[in-house]
Parts: structure tokens; C-alpha cells; sequence
């Protein structure tokens, strides 16, 4: 499957994490299309999406997290790493924000879920190979139309959606050299989501690439920061595509996390 990379790059602004839901089913068609993502876009063997029609709630019961419960949702999507790869984290979070961007483009809700849900019950709900693990699921459905109180007490809703300026988070070649593509990639993996949103990405800007690295090597929250990164990586991917510029990921070692080449364009 190729990324619908304007389709995608459209949601990224729009998206919110929500934790309400309406009780409404899934409409057919739209349940087709999320198994149609889950299934076809899996550009790395090692990392995988797999929707779940019956109710989370057993997933979710008694998790309450930083940011409140989980309420309401019919469906959930669960990312899965075969944890023999040693960049599992970073292509679960690629994966898993392509279906959340495709969700999001379809006029639904979504919530990365990483560290506050039970791994052991959504394995055996979904199916699991021997090497593999659920790293993080998402409810997907309709949001309560109105964000309730409790959403807003949890997480400052609208206050946590502010990021670091590109000043903090990048080094490398100066901003006024830049190649177009550079500038509308970088401010698309500025505003992806992380763990209570710590944005733990570095980008190192060279002539015809991009760098992502972790911050520090520090764990928390139950949630690498690999696949924080990886859900910018695919940021930047999608920005890049939008501007006519195709590339590659190479990945690195830590603190590398993986580096986006130029082939063509830029």
C-alpha cells in the first residue's frame, strides 16, 4: 500500500488524542477501511495493526493513567512488534500512526495508548506470535461531540497539544539552507504525539537528510521513546512525500534512532 501522503499530511494538525467516546457501532464501510490499512500497509514484516470489533473494555478496565479512562469505545486497534527486531519500538509507532492518520482522515477518533492498558488481555484478544508483543493500542470510534469535563481536567485539553520550537529540537545545516521539504517535515514530526507528551525526538538537518535521535536514554511512562520517534518518522515521511520528495529510512543505533535519505527531489 502507498501512503495517501496528502490525505495524511491534512490530519496531522487535526488530530486529538480522545478518551470519550459515543456508544455508537462502527459503520461497515468504515471498519472495511481500517482492516484494509491494518492489513496492506505494513511496510516493515516486523510490526503490525490488528482491529478489534468487540468492546475494549476489558483492555482498558481499571487503567486509568495520567490521563483518565478510556469510556465508551467499540472498537480498538492494536500494534504489535515481533520483539526479536531490534527496531521494533520505532516501526511499531510508524505503523501504528499510519492507521491513526487514516482513522483521523475518516472523521474518527483515536487515543495512543501505550503504557496504561493490559498487554496480556489484548495479546490473547487479537493473536499473537511467539516472538511478538502488543506495544500500544488505540480506541478508535466517534468522540463524544462536546469534551467532557473530565477530558478537560486530565489532560488541559488544548494546552497539551503545544510543542518546542523547532529552535530546541534541531541542529545541523542552518534553517535558511534548508531545501524546501526540510522545513514542512520537520514542523510535521514537531507536533506528533508522545507519551505524556514529552516530545523526545532530535532531528540533525544535513543537505538531502534528516536525522532522528532520542533525547536521553531514560524510560518512562512504560512507553519507549523509540516509538515516539517512530510515530514522527512517518511525520516526516508524509510531509516530505506531500512536497514531491521521496526518500528511505536507514536505521541507526541508539542514540540514533533512523535517518531519512533523499532519493530523488529535494
Amino acid at each position: 500500500m502507498e501512503i495517501p501522503f496528502s490525505r495524511w499530511h491534512a490530519a496531522i494538525p487535526l488530530r486529538r488524542s480522545r478518551r470519550s467516546y459515543d456508544s455508537a457501532a462502527l459503520e461497515p464501510d468504515q471498519l472495511d477501511q481500517l482492516r484494509t490499512v491494518c492489513g496492506e500497509f505494513r511496510p516493515f514484516p516486523q510490526a503490525r495493526a490488528e482491529l478489534v470489533t468487540e468492546s475494549p473494555d476489558r483492555i482498558f478496565r481499571g487503567a486509568v493513567g495520567p490521563y483518565g479512562k478510556i469510556k465508551g469505545a467499540r472498537a480498538l486497534i492494536a500494534f504489535i512488534g515481533d520483539m526479536d527486531d531490534p527496531y521494533v519500538q520505532e516501526k511499531v509507532g510508524y505503523i501504528g500512526e499510519a492507521v491513526i492518520l487514516e482513522a483521523m482522515a475518516m472523521g474518527l477518533a483515536t487515543c495512543w495508548v501505550g503504557g496504561f492498558f493490559r498487554p496480556k488481555v489484548a495479546a490473547s484478544v487479537v493473536g499473537v506470535g511467539k516472538n511478538e508483543r502488543v506495544l500500544a493500542v488505540t480506541p478508535v470510534g466517534r468522540a463524544v461531540e462536546n469534551v467532557t469535563r473530565e477530558e478537560r481536567i486530565m489532560t488541559g485539553f488544548g494546552r497539551n497539544h503545544r510543542r518546542k520550537p523547532l529552535a530546541e529540537l534541531v541542529t545541523g545545516v542552518a534553517q535558511p539552507d534548508w531545501p524546501q521539504w526540510v522545513k514542512p517535515a520537520l514542523e510535521a514530526a514537531r507536533i506528533a504525539p508522545s507519551a505524556i507528551n514529552r516530545q523526545p525526538w532530535r532531528f540533525y538537518v544535513e543537505p538531502h537528510s534528516i536525522t532522528v535521535s532520542v533525547d536521553n536514554s531514560r524510560f518512562s511512562f512504560g512507553v519507549s521513546k523509540r516509538l515516539d520517534c517512530g510515530i514522527a518518522m512517518l511525520h516526516i515521511e508524509v510531509a516530505a512525500l506531500d512536497a514531491g520528495v521521496q526518500g528511505r529510512w536507514e536505521f541507526l543505533e541508539a542514540p540514533g534512532v533512523a535517518r531519512f535519505a533523499v532519493e530523488s527531489g529535494g
